[in-house]
This record gives C-alpha cells, structure tokens and sequence, in this order.
C-alpha cells in the first residue's frame, strides 16, 4: 500500500521501508527547540541523572536549538534568573544554536529555524512550543512536545511513543484574489475542520496554489494546522523549497527531496479552489468560530497587532505598509507591530516598510512573541476588542479574559486600522 508524505518520512526516520498509520515509532530527533521555557526543561534534564553518578551532558549539543522569544527583553526578575539559568546551560553544553536578545540574530523561534537553514526536508523536529507544526512547511515532521519529553530527547536523541498519524490532504488549486492570503486560507480550512477536526492526524497540502506559494505562506499554513488540533501540518518539499534553503537560508549540502505515493491513502480530502476565497475572520473565542468578512466588518477595534511567528514576516509587513502609506491609523486605535525576526526587522527598515507603518501612526516593537499570548507588551483592557494577525484568539489569549480578539490577515489589518473598524482590504479604500 502507497505511503503520503509523513508516512515516508517517518518510515526514513526509523530506516524502515514501511509503516502503518498507528503504528508507535522512536525516530531519531534532528531537532530538538526550546524557548525560555528552557529552564523548565534543564530542570528534568537534571532529574534525569540524579543521583546516577553520571555526568549530565545532552546527546548532541548541535541538534539543540534555544531561542529567546516570549518575554524579551526579560520583563520581571524570575523571567531573567530563568534566562541567565538557560545562558549558563547553553555556555556549559556547547549548545551553539543559541539565539539571545540581540539585534542582529534574534527574534521567534519558529522564524529562526527556518531563516538559519536549521530545518530540513525529510527529518524530525520536536520543539516545546505548540507552533513547532511551522517548520512541516519545509518538509519536516514537526511538533510540540512538554518539557518533561524534551528532556528526554535532550538525553536520548529520539522521541518515545510517537504513533505515525493519519493524513488530511488538502488540496488547493487556482489564484488568490487581490488581498486575499495564505492567511485566509488557514482561516478557511480551520473554519471547515474544526478545531478538533484534525485530532491525532497530519494535514498535508497539495495543488497548484501551493506550488505557487511562497515559503512565507505555507509557513503561515503549517503554523495554523495546530489550531484545526493536527499534530503537524506539511508541504511536501519541491523547487521552492530547495529555492528557499538555498538562496534564503543558506543551505550548501544536499536536500532529501521526496513526496508521498501516488496510491498513498488518506483519511480525509478536502478541495478549495483558492479563487472563490474571500478575506476570513476568525471570531472570539475560538480559532474555528471563522466567518467572511462581510459578517463582521465595522466592529470597531480598540488595538491592531501585526506580526508574530504567524503573520510577521518580510511581506506581511510589505503588505501592510503599501496599504497603509500616506495614510494614517484612525484616532482612539492603537497599532502595534512586531516583525518575526531581527533579520526581517532589517530588511523592511531597507525597504521603507518601517517607516511607512511608523509614519502612519504604528508602533514598531521588537521581534518577540509577548503580546500574542499576553505575558509582555500589549495587554488589552476589560472590555477592548483587538483585530490580529497572530494565531489565536482564545478568552484571555491578549492578557484579558473581559476583551475580544479577531484574528486576519496583515491587508485585512492594515486596512481597519484607517478606519479604527474590520474593514475589507479589497475595492475603494486601498485604491489610490
């Protein structure tokens, strides 16, 4: 019987040429991610060889990676002693994939990995972060563990109990409308499957559209499979993603570039002609509650949030910036922008994108993940509502149980922030 992708690469992982959907596997890690949550890993880590008499090292210092990327720069004192305790940690192992508060190599984990050719196609990559599900956008089996498993991987190598997943293949053909996004499409799919329609599976994703897409958007994909409940979300690896690794990530040595059996057999299929698809919304309370936009435009916004390591990228702020130049966010609503990664932060202040958001009226922050779940910058008061173009939306996801979150693509963003309301970026307001 024909494998899908994840099927194969689980398969490669274990150096079997077969496995079966539910079958429990122990594949090989060849990435291992942690944030400041870190310090509660190292905490486990240390566990483990108490009391052994064993010096307690990590398998391989140069499959680990640690970011600073939630609370950055360090908010309170017990956030700093966690960071200083995690400095020490990586100094001690000769964890070199180490990426402080810097502005030159910092920023969000899950945009790190990937613009520092950590990633490849075909491997296996657990991180203590939900989102991890990103990086299956290069290829990879990708998924968030707790930190008890990373200290288990960080002393073995390999993940325990892995059940090879059952796919969802979405299939998306034809040719976005103007201002319309990967984004609206993650929106979409989730608003089709639930936020439990995904459960204990893979999604993968095929057709034209995809293979038109770049890199940035299926990141966006992949990122938001978590929210429909997959344990990963996967773009098998094609031209652009050699594209990518190569001229963007750096990558020299050979790609494992493969893709599922034409007979592979899925659980569920689901077709979208990318064509129809209008600007999507995701309302409060949850990820799945996604309507087109004509239902809730006008609901007037208190604050608008761009960035994250769903929506922060190089074009998303193009995006917004192009939408917003010349004009100015509307009076009683406060704008704020975090680019995924110092690297981007850079290149849009080259191409005049900073400027133009902070010209019109944005606040531009550091990369960093903060406001996103409500731990630094950004917290909402009893009663405000937000537009964003993160990833959740959750009662109390901003820092507030008694606000609303709304979540969007950067042009549906931009464009509400003229107007202080959900406002559609297609027709008359854009045109100049």
């Amino acid at each position: 019987m024909g494998m899908t992708y994840v099927q194969k690469l689980l398969a490669k992982a274990v150096g079997r040429p077969q496995v079966a959907v539910g079958e429990v596997l122990e594949p090989e890690v060849n990435l291992a991610m942690s944030h400041e949550n870190g310090a509660l890993v190292i905490s486990q880590f240390d566990e483990i060889f108490k009391g052994t008499g064993r010096e307690a090292k990590v398998w391989n210092p140069d499959h680990i990676a640690i970011i600073f990327d939630h609370r950055v720069p360090a908010e309170s004192s017990k956030t700093a002693g966690n960071q200083k305790k995690i400095r020490e940690f990586v100094g001690k192992q000769g964890i070199r994939k180490f990426h402080d508060i810097r502005g030159d190599v910092g920023g969000i984990c899950h945009q790190i990995l990937a613009e520092n050719g950590y990633v490849r196609p075909g491997s296996v990559l657990v991180g203590t972060d939900s989102h991890t599900t990103t990086h299956g956008a290069l290829g990879a089996f990708a998924f968030g563990i707790g930190a008890t498993e990373m200290a288990s991987v960080w002393t073995l190598g390999r993940i325990l109990n892995v059940e090879v997943p059952g796919s969802i293949k979405v299939i998306v053909n034809g040719k976005f409308q103007e201002h319309v996004y990967p984004k609206d499409l993650i929106l979409h799919v989730i608003g089709r499957l639930t936020a439990q329609g995904a459960n204990f599976k893979a999604i993968e994703f095929y057709g034209d559209t995809i293979s038109n897409m770049p890199t940035s958007g299926r990141l966006v994909l992949c990122n938001m499979s978590v929210e429909a409940g997959a344990t990963a979300g996967l773009v098998p690896p094609d031209a652009e993603t050699q594209r990518y690794l190569r001229e963007e990530a750096g990558v020299k040595e050979p790609l494992d570039i493969f893709g599922p059996d034409p007979d592979a057999v899925y659980d569920q299929v689901l077709e979208i002609d990318a064509s129809k698809l209008e600007p999507q919304i995701a309302c409060p309370h949850t990820v799945d509650n996604v309507k087109p936009i004509g239902e809730v435009a006008g609901k007037k916004l208190h604050q608008i949030v761009i960035g994250s390591c769903t929506n922060g990228r190089l074009d998303d702020l193009e995006i917004a910036a192009k939408i917003l130049k010349g004009r100015r966010v509307a009076d009683g609503t406060r704008m704020l922008v975090f680019p995924a990664s110092w690297r981007i932060y850079h290149k849009a202040l080259e191409s005049g994108a900073i400027s133009a958001l902070a010209k019109a009226g944005a606040v531009v922050c550091n990369p960093g993940c903060g406001p996103c779940l409500g731990i630094h910058q950004g917290a909402l008061g009893d009663g405000e509502t937000a537009l964003a173009t993160t990833n959740r939306n959750f009662k109390g996801r901003m820092g507030n149980p008694k606000a609303e979150v709304y979540l969007c693509s950067p042009a549906v963003a931009a464009a509400s922030a003229i107007t202080g309301k959900i406002t559609d970026p297609r027709g008359a307001l854009v045109a100049k």
